[in-house]
């Protein structure tokens, strides 16, 4: 699949931007998951634990897309 511009009411958006919004709510609800069983007790630093999930869950819905 070629990435292009998307129009959304006249401005065209990178594609990539709608992909981090995507990956962002993912993150936000495997966070509210995580809390629910109280897994993040179990990392050393939650917040870098939580930024590394963004990343892993951005770069696969890239590699998906790209598929």
């Amino acid at each position: 699949m070629r990435f292009s511009e998307i129009n959304l009411f006249g401005v065209y958006v990178a594609p990539i931007s709608i992909l981090i919004i995507a990956a962002w709510f993912l993150t936000i609800a495997m966070r509210r998951l995580a809390d629910r069983f109280g897994l993040l007790s179990f990392v050393w630093h939650p917040a870098l634990f939580v930024f590394a999930i963004y990343m892993i869950l951005l770069s696969s819905i890239v590699l998906l897309i790209a598929r």
